[in-house]
């Protein structure tokens, strides 16, 4: 692992650790008022059951709001996140599930054993450079035909390449947290170098305090 990863995780991990407690009560459940994301999950459940009964990972769990509705709707589902306190925190709220401690950059899970793989506003955190390395890792852990679900906040389309925020405060805590906005066609782009067959794209418009669309793509690993 290069200096430059173990940097970016390493500021992460401290400090989503920081503001676990206050973000988790801030979102206790992100997709209460988001129909075109419950729409976007179901759909995406439909896919993962009808190909297979291989188990899915939720990428960046967080409080665990997110695997627990996928558990809802019938998916062999456990999460997994950088932060020990938010994974600590996604135990407690649903001890029938399981949480995981891990990174996605090198994921502890065995090559073509996963059929979906779920990251929701988790890849960015991730620097350019990284996010090719976290693209082939989602490939390795998929089965052939299994299926990939990302969002993430967008760059302006106008903007030359990403747009990158750094966060030395959150919560009333004190961090070092490195935001990347990037295009659809940009993350689309990188997923089509991994091995991955877009299949889907979806873009929303902001609401209420956002103030950046939002992107999703489903994509999927070839047969």
């Amino acid at each position: 692992m290069t200096d430059s990863t173990t940097t970016f995780l390493t500021d992460t991990r401290a400090a989503y650790d920081a503001i676990a407690p206050a973000f988790a009560e801030a979102f206790p459940d992100i997709l209460t008022d988001l129909p075109l994301e419950r729409a976007l999950l179901s759909a995406f459940a439909e896919q993962v059951t009808a190909h297979g009964p291989e188990p899915v990972a939720d990428v960046g769990s967080g409080p665990g709001h997110v695997t627990a509705r996928l558990h809802s709707l019938g998916v062999p589902v456990f999460g997994i996140d950088i932060s020990p306190r938010m994974a600590a925190l996604a135990r407690e709220a649903h001890p029938d599930l399981r949480f995981h401690v891990g990174s996605m950059t090198a994921l502890d899970v065995p090559d073509a054993t996963l059929g979906g793989l779920l990251a929701l506003y988790s890849v960015i955190h991730v620097p350019d450079e990284h996010l090719p390395t976290v693209f082939a890792e989602f490939r390795r852990v998929l089965v052939p035909g299994g299926q990939l679900l990302l969002s993430f906040q967008m760059a302006d389309p106008a903007a030359d390449g990403t747009e990158h925020l750094h966060l030395s405060e959150r919560f009333g805590q004190a961090i070092a947290l490195d935001y990347y906005w990037r295009t659809p066609q940009a993350v689309a782009a990188v997923l089509t170098e991994a091995g991955l067959t877009l299949q889907a794209r979806v873009v929303r418009e902001p609401l209420g305090p956002e103030k950046r669309p939002r992107a999703f793509l489903l994509a999927r690993k070839p047969e």
